[in-house]
């Protein structure tokens, strides 16, 4: 005989629970893309703005070369995103320590039916009910669990894990170095031409008055025919090519100083002042190509970053084969429940189970021949990155000898130019033609020594990139403070270091 159901509690919350559901439904349905309003952009403006400026040590008195690169190394914003990026890597490598501990699991949960849960027993023999409907459950029950379990198995794949994210953390140091190092390259280059731009803003503008007011009184001439109509257009004719030299010097001057802002993250439109030096300093490079290589082999983090990624693929291989193996389980744990039919409430329980994916062993060949593949092809990598580091620093050498000696013979050249301009001013008539040579002079000697500075800029650039090309750092491993004062100071000692070992003085 069955027993009749009870009827539903009044009290139980069915209702309003499909009711919940049916919302929780309908908004999920209702999601759709909301892009940002021109209003929200505009008015986050000024926040973002202020933003790629903050905190940072106001410019006081001219920027020397130091100091730029001091600027550049501290506040270059896409130095500052692989410091975030480098701080994020190891954080990630504690998250991956804290997967080698056991699991501790704590639940605790409330139950309630709207009858009551029983259940009647049923004789074999005969088929009929040998027992009335009985309940051992109240309708409502607390539990509480509270349980600690160790695979074997997942600790050993963890362990693997956590040696790979350790090598990523040394892989996003690596790349920090890299963009330190391409930093200091774009700066030492761009700070030279903006040197040269600053020498040179004085010296165009009188020039260019000057052709322009004999540009004028060539038309006056030609307004009151005094010559011959081919004579005048012939000499307007110069004077507009020599305006138009000039005017594409200044544009390209006036992009000098932006630029070396950009790298320093000052703002671009913001007056700067460059330290003008009494002397360029030529670099010297007199190690043998042998030790740079050897040098670069040891040091550039790109082949660094290839050796981790080398090791990476070898952690997962083998962690590739340790998940082939059973896992082996051990728990412990205390429970807790408030039914009243209960004769024990409380009680601990430990236990040990094996587990073991038998389908992982049908494919346990292809698997391990997966692993194998990719750490075959990181040492194929990184060997390729080896080959291109020695290319890079036989380059860098050519190409500082190269530019070396364009350097001097652009100093030659304007040695001469502004010798013929002291010429050209002695020697000057007060007729158009006199002062048209003079023009000219005084144009082609601008013109040649923009050339030297932009020549020296370029020296500079090929001796960063012998620097980088080596992998050799600015900045020291640890530094006692990280204000710009210090690091200006930790520059100049690590400047001094490697002049000295690019010179052969001391080994690197």
């Amino acid at each position: 005989m069955n027993a009749r159901p009870a009827k539903l509690s009044a009290t139980f919350p069915f209702k309003p629970i499909g009711a919940l559901l049916a919302v929780l439904f309908v908004t999920g349905c209702a999601i759709t893309p909301q892009p940002i309003s021109v209003d929200a952009r505009r008015s986050a403006l000024p926040e973002e703005r202020a933003n790629l400026f903050l905190d940072q040590e106001p410019v006081n008195g001219p920027i020397t070369l130091d100091e730029a690169l001091a600027r550049a190394i501290k506040y270059n914003l896409d130095y500052r995103l692989k410091l975030m990026e480098e701080a994020l890597a190891q954080k990630q490598l504690d998250l991956s320590r804290a997967d080698l501990l056991p699991r501790l699991t704590a639940a605790a949960g409330y139950n309630v039916r709207d009858n009551e849960n029983g259940a009647s027993s049923r004789d074999l023999a005969t088929g009929n009910q040998s027992l009335v409907p009985s309940t051992s459950q109240d309708k409502g029950h607390r539990t509480a669990d509270l349980t600690l379990a160790w695979n074997v198995l997942d600790f050993g794949v963890s362990y693997y894990q956590a040696q790979q994210q350790a090598d990523r953390t040394l892989v996003a140091q690596e790349r920090r170095r890299k963009t330190v190092h391409l930093v200091i390259q774009q700066v030492r280059q761009a700070y030279w031409q903006a040197v040269g731009a600053q020498e040179l803003e004085a010296k165009i503008s009188p020039i260019l008055e000057q052709a322009r007011q004999a540009l004028n009184d060539s038309r006056k001439i030609e307004a009151e025919k005094l010559q011959a109509p081919l004579e005048t257009l012939n000499y307007q004719r110069q004077l507009l090519d020599i305006i138009r030299q000039l005017e594409a010097i200044h544009s390209e001057l006036s992009q000098a100083k932006p630029r070396l802002a950009s790298l320093m993250n000052l703002e671009p439109g913001k007056s700067l002042m460059l330290a003008q030096p009494a002397k360029l300093e030529i670099p010297q490079l007199q190690l043998p190509l042998d030790k740079m290589e050897e040098t670069a082999l040891l040091h550039r983090p790109e082949l660094m970053e290839a050796r981790y990624n080398e090791r990476i693929s070898l952690l997962e291989t083998r962690k590739a084969v340790a998940k082939l193996l059973p896992g082996l389980e051990f728990s412990l744990g205390a429970h807790y429940d408030s039914n009243s039919f209960l004769v024990n409430n409380a009680w601990r329980d430990a236990g040990i189970r094996v587990s073991w994916n038998l389908l992982n062993l049908l494919n346990a060949s292809d698997i391990r021949a997966t692993a194998e593949a990719q750490h075959e092809i990181a040492a194929r990598q990184r060997l390729a990155v080896s080959m291109a580091v020695l290319t890079q620093a036989h380059v860098a050498y050519r190409d500082y000898t190269g530019r070396l000696r364009q350097y001097e013979l652009s100093s030659e050249m304007d040695q001469v130019e502004q010798r013929i301009l002291g010429h050209s001013r002695n020697a000057v008539r007060s007729d158009a033609q006199g002062k048209l040579q003079e023009i000219r002079a005084a144009a082609s000697a601008l013109m040649s020594e923009l050339r030297l500075y932009q020549s020296y800029g370029a020296l500079q650039g090929a001796y960063g990139q012998v620097l980088s090309s080596m992998g050799l750092d600015p900045l020291p491993d640890t530094m006692a403070s990280h204000d710009l004062s210090a690091v200006r100071q930790a520059l100049q000692g690590m400047d001094a270091r490697w002049a000295a070992e690019l010179r052969g003085t001391e080994k690197p």
